[in-house]
């Protein structure tokens, strides 16, 4: 009688985390550079007199942690790791401008003498936008100034570019009137009312999204974030001989996640979490192996 085939894992095809709730995937990652389970065990020794060696040891804490290494972010991975389900939007052909936030005074967006609104210039707008964070600050008691904090964007529909070196984008200053004042290359309408009475230095921010296929919005780090426990389907590559190698862990619970920015390099982020045990299981993680 021959040996028998050896038992090989080659290579990582796919993880899925699930909701432990109703076993339904929240989706899965098939970008993955690793995946990778360590169980360290530890042992406690009975040292005592003289003896330089142990006279006895026995088996004490298991440490189960699983570690996943990938090159994409669907939404889910913010909720398992940073504790906050994005808001995904689909198709977006309008673009928009967020609701203006004051950031020092209070006499820019003021509706009876200053800026009511900003917004898309309808029809014509939404091919100039550039998507960015931009600052609004008051030059004159009915001027201001426009401030973009990047210029990835700057090429879409009209070109732009920056005036100085504090990267303010127009060439001269944008006067505002009651009614709509339109800045055209950027495809942003500044609807003002009244007679304008801003404060020197005061300053507004707001956000633009450019027309787009897919959109996703998070923000991270509010004190009611949570994280939620998840299961885990891990996959191997298919072997040429047709063997497969599934891990499904039951109880999985992990916090904080890199988001790396890199020269000229796809970004990639690796996150651990721990293994536990489920009672309803009665065990961490389930091993399968199969052979054509």
């Amino acid at each position: 009688m021959s040996l028998s085939e050896k038992r090989i894992i080659f290579g990582v095809h796919q993880v899925t985390p699930y909701s432990r709730t109703t076993g339904k995937p929240y989706g899965t990652l098939k970008c993955l550079k690793s995946s990778s389970l360590s169980l360290s065990g530890e042992s406690v020794d009975l040292n005592a007199g003289s003896n330089k060696y142990a006279w006895a040891s026995e088996d004490s804490k298991i440490s189960a942690e699983m570690s996943l290494k990938f090159s994409e972010y669907p939404a889910f991975l913010f909720e398992l790791f940073l504790g906050k389900a994005p808001t995904e939007a689909s198709a977006d052909a309008a673009g928009s401008v967020s609701t203006p936030v004051e950031f020092k005074g209070t006499s820019v967006i003021d509706a009876t003498t200053g800026i009511a609104s900003i917004s898309v210039i309808p029809t014509t707008g939404a091919a100039n936008l550039k998507s960015g964070k931009y600052t609004v600050v008051a030059t004159d008691t009915n001027k201001i100034d426009i401030y973009a904090h990047a210029d990835i964007d700057f090429s879409r529909g009209t070109d732009i570019s920056y005036q100085n070196d504090e990267l303010k984008i127009n060439s001269s200053a944008v006067t505002i009137t009651s009614g709509s004042n339109d800045v055209a290359s950027i495809g942003i309408r500044f609807t003002g009312v009244g007679t304008p009475a801003f404060v020197v230095g005061d300053t507004v921010t707001f956000e633009v999204k450019a027309p787009s296929s897919r959109s996703m919005e998070v923000t991270i780090g509010s004190l009611q974030d949570a994280f939620p426990e998840f299961g885990a389907v891990i996959v191997s590559q298919k072997r040429g001989n047709g063997e497969i190698t599934i891990i499904d862990a039951f109880k999985c619970k992990g916090a904080g996640m890199p988001l790396g920015f890199e020269q000229g390099a796809f970004s990639e982020s690796e996150v651990k979490c721990k293994m536990l045990y489920d009672t309803d299981k009665n065990g961490v993680f389930k091993f399968l192996s199969v052979s054509a």
